[in-house]
């Protein structure tokens, strides 16, 4: 008779059913893997020197259109999408919006069918999220975590001008250079963010899908470009403690984190550490929710906005900008 050395535990057959963690990170990988492509965006420099963008993209019409990040397609109109089924095609862009580090990309030959889109703002921190895409050119690579964090807002460089991509998704799954551009999954395989691994900050983050977010996505089909407000804040959601919540009969606002140099936030007197309670008369919470104020109709319009500054309320009128490439 076998004996089992002492302190091993013997699989009890080939058939043994997954754990349910491993079921689902299977069954999500295997229905999204195939809709996700690897993306290589090439071309020419002002001297004549090549240029090469490269990261993933994901297939969401059934016509071909495919969404990525802005930073991935920057300054960049063509290329290639791979697919894990060895299949190609060339894609040409269609548009990107730097603020949101969205992009929208279309195969010109048959692609595989679109992903299913989800609504990010059903997330919740701590919940399961599955990551696939192409990282240091390993195609369909998938990596698991959980949502460590929602609503964040990021200031990134991008060339020589520092912007703030709005209401991202914070995961602990790990992502890499070549994620860009990939697909963030909830367990039942529908896409809840557009990965976007910014170099040099240590963070999983993801653009979120939602309905603000579905408005830009709008926006570039139809125009190739999305018409933006810029106030120039970094914030974060916070809340209230119980005085202020007495007094202002809310429980979260926004903190600002910075305030850009020159940004017609500055010239509204907006500061560091400010709680930003409301935005024309509606409450903020999340920087999704002062996002999706700042449209076209906000540019050059006064802007109220109440703020929370050393336990006292103010009222603060800022006048938005257009959002520039330069800006």
């Amino acid at each position: 008779m076998t004996t089992v050395p002492e302190g091993i535990v013997p699989a009890s057959g080939a058939d043994d059913p997954l754990d349910s963690y491993s079921q689902t990170v299977i069954r999500v990988a295997e229905t999204v893997t195939p809709h996700v492509a690897a993306l290589e965006m090439t071309g020419q420099r002002r001297n004549g020197q090549p240029r090469v963008g490269s990261g993933s993209a994901v297939v969401f019409t059934e016509d071909g259109y495919m969404l990525t990040n802005a930073h991935v397609v920057a300054g960049i109109r063509s290329g290639r999408a791979m697919f894990a089924d060895g299949t190609h095609t060339d894609v040409e862009l269609v548009g990107a919006d730097p603020l949101s580090d969205l992009a929208i990309v279309r195969g010109s030959r048959l692609t595989p069918t679109p992903v299913a889109l989800g609504n990010a703002e059903t997330l919740r921190v701590g919940q399961l999220v599955i990551a696939v895409g192409n990282p240091l050119g390993l195609s369909g690579s998938v990596t698991a975590g959980v949502v460590s964090g929602l609503g964040r807002s990021i200031p990134v460089w991008s060339g020589r001008h520092r912007r703030v991509i709005e209401d991202v998704i914070q995961t602990d799954a790990s992502l890499n250079p070549g994620n860009s551009g990939g697909a963030l999954a909830d367990t039942s395989g529908r896409i809840v963010g557009i990965n976007t691994a910014v170099a040099g900050l240590g963070l999983g983050l993801a653009v979120p899908i939602n309905p603000t977010t579905m408005r830009i996505v709008s926006s570039l089909l139809s125009e190739g470009r999305v018409r933006r407000a810029y106030l120039g804040l970094v914030s974060t959601p916070t809340p209230l403690d119980a005085s202020a919540v007495v007094r202002t009969g809310q429980k979260e606002s926004l903190r600002v984190v910075e305030v850009m140099q020159d940004s017609p936030a500055e010239r509204a007197g907006l500061r560091e550490g400010d709680l930003v309670l409301s935005a024309h008369t509606r409450q903020v919470s999340s920087a999704e929710s002062l996002q999706k104020l700042l449209f076209a109709d906000a540019i050059g319009e006064p802007f109220p906005l109440t703020v929370l500054r050393d336990g006292k309320v103010l009222d603060i009128v800022a006048i938005p900008e257009e959002m520039l490439e330069n800006t």
